[in-house]
């Protein structure tokens, strides 16, 4: 793979676009994507933490504002070090950073309310259905079910970034081919992932939707990605923006957590500073008398940020031709210096945090508000579907489905069979808050 193409900054659905030389693709791209409404709404949905009245504990905003804060210290340092090997130019070194930024800060913008137990949620209401063989849902292709029994909000944030936002207009909000491919952690959908030889990273998940196929196709052309197999089962090696992406994804998350989990006392004090010094090392001097715990954590926290991705970076030079040639294997904190510690603070995690009593009950609690939400709405599919997907005879001759559409501002544009019309319940429920969803539950159940 070849930088030229790598970080073109033509336009999805506009490659022509001219690029306004004060103001390049990738600052427009954070800006497109900062101020676009499904960014706003993740300020109300948990990141792993349920969100309490506490204002320092994450939520999916602060922790994608974070992660491209860090990635774009992954882009700066990556790319001067790049620039000193002549793999790059002076120019590009200042694009890379860019386009690392503008990624992280949209990576997360296609996750569902309550974390990813509610990408669970929501892959366990269409397994069901499709078991069932029950209304639209029962009737959505088998070849096509897949994506929403693991429903992937990696894939619905490429949905929305591609298609949804700004008008539904070709290419959404015609983000850079660079920025775009450089958040594609998963560059297959779900139908290439079942028929392709497992083993690749990035066939870990799914990242595309059946829906958008063609439109990431685009992207991996443009921006020269190398390709595997044919047909369906066509697949594509990472960009390698995207492990430095991921990179600042996994600092931010296993480091931040680890923050929050003392603030909210699921790990003492003592336990996070000693997890914060296996990857930043010990201070050179003793801390100041007059400093709060919550202080002393805050400053191991950014040493530990520093250092770890200090380490990124090596391991991304490291394995620089290798990640080039579309060969590279793991994730770049896995192979750092740094990983027999993040694998360390994996565990505290999965033993301490993920089982915490507030997040688990969280967890069970938003299972079935999104189980109610997508059990009622389904019915308002069903009775679409009768009415040969023509909305405006649905809405004149349903009064209490045109009513709800009404007060919930239902999008149900560009439906045409039962797939799209899963896609538009998806698109609805994974775009609610938190807060939203629970609303809308306490609505059709009756409870305001």
């Amino acid at each position: 793979m070849e930088w030229d193409r790598l970080l073109n900054a033509g336009r999805l659905c506009r490659p022509d676009y001219p690029e306004d030389p004060g103001r390049p693709a990738y600052l427009q791209d954070y800006d497109r994507i900062l101020f676009s409404e499904p960014f706003r709404r993740l300020a109300q949905k948990t990141q792993v933490h349920p969100l309490y009245e506490h204002d320092h504990v994450h939520h999916r905003m602060i922790h994608s504002l974070e992660t491209a804060s860090a990635g774009r210290s992954l882009g700066v340092l990556a790319g001067q070090a790049m620039l000193k090997q002549g793999f790059i130019t002076e120019a590009q070194r200042d694009v890379i950073a860019g386009t690392v930024q503008a990624a992280c800060l949209v990576h997360d913008i296609g996750n569902p309310p309550f974390g990813h137990s509610g990408e669970d949620s929501i892959g366990q209401w269409f397994a069901t259905q499709f078991q069932a063989k029950s209304g639209v849902a029962g009737a959505v292709p088998a070849a096509q079910q897949a994506e929403f029994e693991a429903f992937e909000g990696n894939a619905q944030g490429f949905r929305i970034a591609a298609a949804l936002e700004m008008a539904r207009r070709d290419g959404g909000m015609r983000l850079s081919y660079a920025t775009l491919a450089a958040f594609m952690k998963y560059p297959c959908t779900a139908e290439a992932r079942h028929l392709a030889t497992p083993g690749y990273v990035g066939l870990k998940k799914f990242g595309v939707f059946g829906s958008e196929a063609a439109l990431f196709a685009e992207v991996a052309e443009a921006t020269g990605l190398r390709s595997d197999c044919a047909g369906p089962g066509k697949y594509w090696r990472r960009h390698p923006l995207a492990f430095l992406v991921e990179a600042a994804d996994d600092i931010c998350y296993r480091i931040l957590d680890l923050e929050d989990a003392a603030t909210v006392g699921d790990l003492s004090t003592a336990q996070v500073i000693d997890c914060l010094e296996m990857i930043a090392g010990k201070p050179n001097r003793a801390d100041d008398t007059a400093m709060t715990a919550r202080e002393i954590v805050a400053m191991r926290r950014a040493s530990a940020i520093h250092q770890a991705i200090i380490a990124a970076v090596a391991a991304f030079m490291d394995n620089y031709d290798a990640i080039m040639a579309g060969e590279f294997n793991d994730g770049l904190m896995e192979v750092s210096s740094k990983a027999a510690a993040f694998d360390q603070m994996k565990e505290i995690s999965n033993a301490r945090i993920f089982t915490a009593r507030r997040k688990t009950e969280l967890e069970i609690a938003g299972r079935q508000v999104i189980f109610a939400v997508l059990d009622h709405f389904h019915g308002l599919y069903d009775d679409l579907r009768s009415c040969d997907w023509d909305v405006e005879a649905f809405l004149a001759g349903n009064g209490y489905w045109a009513k709800l559409v009404r007060a919930v501002d239902l999008d149900l544009r560009g439906i045409t069979d039962e797939y799209s019309a899963m896609h538009s319940l998806g698109d609805f429920v994974s775009g609610m808050t938190d807060r939203y969803a629970v609303k809308v539950r306490d609505m059709v159940a009756g409870r305001i």
